[in-house]
């Protein structure tokens, strides 16, 4: 287990890629560095990037696809 996360900095509805016939940011497996973007935030029709601000290995997604999340919620776990 990962002491590792990556918290959602604003409340809205999560996107892991920009449109639904688009490939996903990132995956499990997937390694990420600094500035990579995992994913989408929609709040009132804007669409803001999440993005890494540490290098590691995706183990999880703890965020759905188009589910809701609230400031601060972890949507990444890292190895």
């Amino acid at each position: 287990m990962s002491d590792k996360e990556i918290i959602c900095p604003l409340p809205g509805i999560f996107y892991r890629s920009a449109s639904p016939d688009q490939p996903r940011y990132k995956d499990p497996g997937d390694a990420i560095e600094p500035g990579d973007v995992i994913g989408l935030v929609e709040v009132m029709k804007s669409f803001h990037e999440i993005k890494a601000e540490t290098s590691g290995v995706i183990d999880d997604f703890l965020i759905e696809n188009e589910s809701p999340v609230n400031a601060g919620q972890p949507i990444v776990r890292l190895k």
